[in-house]
């Protein structure tokens, strides 16, 4: 069975809801899990309706408008929070670990991949995920000169528990799933949690590749995917 693990995105301590990574289109977050945008109200619901850990982004952070790390927090003590701060190095992620549980490396923020081995030999590694961010099937990175390929070999060498394959050109839309990638990691299926634009109906066809986790933001919060999938 699938794990579903619920993804909020914060700007200005409200939980908003946006297409393809866009942020400057996002709008406060309307769910099924609580009355407003509150994350705090919607972490509170999640956890009534069976979660047991949430994904969070801070945009602000991530943009470098500003921080939510307090609502994190706060959050942290209700569901185990998995945080994407826009981690760029090694003493950005040391200070994060006070705010959240589990803390996200992602391709497209961190400043190189030593910075990757640096953390990896320093901290424990159920608190770090390492995201594999892709756009347009390509790895989307800031700072990587890298190709998919290239950065699987990194994978490789750190062997982290836990990988996101986050697509960003598919988050919030209703596009088809596209799975393209996935045969490029399928070396690290136990490890794996599938994310962006993912429905109810391709939760079946991750599971049959024997993956278990999955990130799931629109389709969850508009209830067309249950918790307990």
């Amino acid at each position: 069975m699938i794990k579903i693990i619920p993804v909020l995105d914060l700007i200005n301590n409200q939980a908003v809801s946006g297409k393809s990574g866009n942020r400057s289109t996002y709008t406060p977050l309307d769910t099924i899990y609580a009355p407003s945008s509150d994350p705090v109200q919607i972490a509170n619901g999640l956890k009534i309706n069976g979660a047991s850990e949430i994904y969070i982004a801070d945009l602000d952070l991530i943009e470098k408008q500003g921080h939510n790390i307090h609502t994190v927090k706060t959050v942290n003590n209700i569901l185990p929070v998995m945080l994407d701060a826009g981690i760029k190095d090694f003493d950005s992620f040391k200070f994060y670990l006070d705010f959240a549980y589990k803390l996200i490396v992602a391709t497209e923020t961190i400043n190189s991949v030593n910075e990757i081995k640096k953390i990896f030999n320093t901290f424990p590694k159920e608190r770090i995920v390492v995201s594999v961010d892709i756009k347009e099937g390509e790895l989307y990175s800031t700072n990587l000169d890298l190709n998919i390929l290239e950065f699987k070999e990194v994978l490789k060498q750190i062997n982290p528990n836990e990988i996101i394959l986050l697509n960003i050109s598919d988050v919030g839309t209703n596009k088809d799933f596209d799975n393209s990638f996935i045969k490029y990691f399928e070396d690290f299926k136990d490890k794996l949690i599938i994310a962006g634009g993912i429905k109810n109906e391709d939760l079946t066809y991750i599971e049959s590749l024997g993956i278990n986790k999955a990130l799931v933001g629109t389709s969850l919060h508009k209830g067309l995917i249950n918790l307990k999938y």
